[in-house]
């Protein structure tokens, strides 16, 4: 047998995933089989495997461009959302977050002669 709850640090771990993505996982008892185990770490890995994350778009194609930056800040792309702009320059989601946050591209103008 194999004592799985030696320490609340696994125990805390799994609480924190589960509770996070709102799925429910029984907990072992005290004393747990090797089969037991690996049954709950293949019920685990399934569960977290199906939850479900948000769709930020597609992944970057290239890099961005200060002539990129100017248009999604101030250009024709200024009024569409990160995800639609970032589908029309072959952007990532992060790069139009990072830019219109102010994170990158910071010497970008409303001035800004390419």
């Amino acid at each position: 047998m194999v004592n799985v709850m030696s320490s609340n640090k696994p125990a805390s771990v799994v609480s924190s995933v589960t509770n996070t993505a709102a799925i429910k996982i029984e907990p072992l008892g005290q004393k747990a089989s090797p089969a037991d185990v690996i049954e709950k770490v293949n019920e685990i890995i399934s569960k977290v495997n199906s939850i479900k994350v948000r769709d930020r778009g597609p992944k970057s194609e290239r890099a961005m461009t200060d002539t990129d930056a100017f248009n999604v800040k101030f250009g024709d792309l200024k009024d569409l959302g990160h995800k639609e702009a970032a589908a029309k320059l072959g952007l990532s989601y992060g790069q139009i977050y990072s830019c219109r946050g102010g994170y990158t591209f910071t010497h970008i103008k409303k001035d800004f002669k390419a």
